[in-house]
């Protein structure tokens, strides 16, 4: 994410013109002949959004050192931050990347899993009107997963606790994702995105998964 945000402010100083609703295509015939129109560097959008949705896990089956089995179901509203930032090519076409850390609360003891990913991404973007613009694609990436379940109450701030479990372990992410931007002004746009995480590596019966739901604001520089 730190790379992300990084990414961003050193874009700002491109020498682009800033993004506007409803710009006319230029037809100029001298500018069609410097190169294919489809790979022309057009300039950049990004910024930070918040997420939330509906996650679950399958539910866990936990044993303690004596033996017992608990078990647990993982299930809920997550909430997180991340951002992204594309770099549009063409009419249609951007390529970028996207990172996002994602919290679900879980259990009577408040347990909780912990998600962080990022990667590449590309995606589409069409006109809709003079000042919306749909999108869809993918990102392909890796994140980490923690997962503390709790299963007792926590008594005391210094005393070790039996009935807690702890992993973490390393993914590899692939998140389709579709969405819609909205132009406020000419330099400022919200965005409104639906992604689902999908761990492609090894199958891990805890990893939380689900549809996620954006919202947040974009700055462009658009040529």
């Amino acid at each position: 994410m730190k790379g992300i945000i990084l990414c961003v402010m050193m874009a700002c100083l491109f020498p682009c013109d800033l993004l506007s609703a409803g710009r006319k295509e230029n037809t100029n015939p001298d500018d069609r002949a410097k190169g294919p129109a489809w790979i022309k560097y057009r300039g950049f959008i990004g910024g930070m959004m918040i997420h939330t949705g509906y996650v679950g896990s399958k539910d866990l089956n936990i044993t303690t050192l004596s033996g017992i089995g608990l078990g647990q179901k993982v299930n809920g509203a997550p909430f997180g931050l991340g951002g992204s930032i594309k770099f549009l090519f063409g009419k249609h076409l951007r390529v970028g990347a996207e990172g996002y850390v994602s919290t679900l609360t879980y259990g009577k003891y408040e347990s909780h899993a912990e998600t962080g990913w990022g990667g590449i991404l590309a995606d589409c973007v069409w006109r809709c009107g003079k000042k919306c613009r749909i999108f869809a694609g993918g990102t392909i990436g890796g994140g980490n997963q923690t997962n503390t379940t709790i299963l007792s109450p926590v008594r005391d701030d210094y005393i070790a606790e039996e009935c807690i479990s702890y992993r973490k372990y390393a993914f590899f992410a692939i998140a389709p994702f579709a969405g819609l931007e909205y132009a406020l002004t000419p330099k400022v746009n919200v965005v409104l995105k639906i992604d689902r995480l999908i761990n492609a590596g090894r199958s891990r019966g805890d990893f939380v998964s689900g549809p996620r739901l954006y919202l947040g604001i974009l700055f462009g520089h658009i040529r």
